[in-house]
């Protein structure tokens, strides 16, 4: 018979063997459970939370690391930018890929488990998309949110107003005089991207080939945003008149970056790593200093913008519950597209379903003084198809 004390030593040893595997897995990087802060709060998300609440979330808790509890301990408010962040990364991604076999579902999510599945332990495009739209949403948030001044660490981006206006060259103002200045409060883009690097890529240690690809597409996320800002102006003067104008820098809107990194999924590259020996780094900044080749010699090597992964993806049509995958079984279809959205590409070729139901919406709102909108109730029949 074994002793109790030889039976709870070996209890305790399989527990911290299994907790190491659980860390360990060879599959995807090891710096993506914090996607699941987007779920901190819930079901209580009506009643708004202050960031200590938040924080003391037991999902926040499971879902970040001891270097990003950190970052946020010592950046008052970024909590909230962070999950702001998640939940737009979340919509934005199910917007992009609403019409396709995989549709970016996060609706399996268990605490302490992968907020999008268990997709991600594949070097998949789809999980190249995943990591390069929450990257870019956090920067997003916390660049936003700095400008809004609800992180205590970091307000507008002044640092353009030391440089000054560039000076007019042709006939938009008097040769060499400026035309306008900088003024307003121009969104925090350096923050926003410097925070998302400490933040996002905590674990991405870029030693080996899939926490390159991460470390790759948290890149680039974050540059489709900083290079998306935009210059607003606006004019002041008696009478609608311009006599002095200035201007500010101002994030692209998160559609915008969405639209930008769905096409870069289009023509995502397959790569491989070049030499043997850069996968281990020298350097922190080494970290981001490395060459992928693409997997076919005859491609051109992936830029700065573009998303990367290793393996092709898996097949959407059925139902997988080892990788995660809900298949398309029940999916709505277009009858009437021949795109992936269509029924024959979306259904797999099993067939469809075709019925009519009954729709009650608001309908003939009038408004009335002060202030009221007042609606009918109208039901209408829509034909719907859904796949076999």
């Amino acid at each position: 018979m074994w002793s109790p004390l030889v039976v709870l030593a070996g209890l305790l040893a399989l527990g911290t063997l299994a907790h190491v595997q659980s860390r360990a897995r060879p599959g995807r990087g090891r710096g993506s459970n914090w996607w699941g802060i987007a779920k901190a709060g819930e079901p209580n998300n009506l009643v708004p939370m202050s960031p200590t609440m938040v924080y003391m979330d037991p999902t926040a808790q499971s879902s970040l690391r001891r270097k990003q509890r950190r970052l946020v301990r010592e950046n008052p408010g970024v909590i909230l930018a962070i999950i702001k962040g998640a939940n737009q990364a979340i919509q934005e991604c199910q917007y992009q890929f609403r019409n396709r076999r995989w549709n970016c579902s996060t609706r399996n999510f268990l605490r302490g488990k992968n907020l999008f599945g268990k997709i991600v332990d594949r070097g998949c495009r789809e999980t190249a998309f995943i990591y390069a739209i929450t990257s870019a949403a956090v920067t997003h948030a916390v660049a936003r949110a700095c400008a809004e001044g609800t992180i205590k660490s970091c307000t507008c981006d002044y640092s353009h107003k030391s440089r000054g206006a560039p000076r007019a060259t042709n006939g938009g103002g008097a040769l060499g005089v400026r035309d306008w200045e900088w003024g307003g409060c121009s969104d925090n883009i350096g923050f926003g991207f410097k925070f998302s690097r400490e933040f996002v890529d905590t674990g991405e240690r870029g030693r080996s080939l899939r926490e390159k690809m991460n470390l790759h597409n948290n890149e680039a996320g974050r540059t489709h945003v900083a290079t998306e800002m935009r210059q607003e102006c606006k004019c002041h003067g008696m009478s609608g008149s311009c006599t002095v104008k200035t201007c500010w820098m101002k994030l692209p809107t998160f559609r915008e970056v969405g639209d930008n990194l769905k096409d870069r999924f289009d023509g995502a590259s397959r790569v491989m790593v070049s030499n043997a020996g850069s996968l281990r780094p020298t350097g922190k900044k080494s970290r981001y200093n490395f060459q992928l080749k693409p997997y076919n010699p005859e491609h051109k090597p992936p830029g700065t913008k573009d998303l990367v992964y290793l393996e092709p993806s898996p097949g959407f049509c059925e139902r997988n519950p080892r990788l995660g995958i809900q298949g398309t079984h029940g999916r709505q279809c277009n009858d009437t597209s021949i795109g992936v959205d269509g029924c024959d590409l979306m259904c797999c070729g099993r067939g469809h379903r075709t019925q009519e139901i009954t729709v009650v919406e608001r309908c003939a709102c009038t408004f009335h003084w002060c202030c009221e909108v007042k609606c009918k109730l109208c039901r209408t029949k829509k034909t719907i198809h859904t796949c076999l």
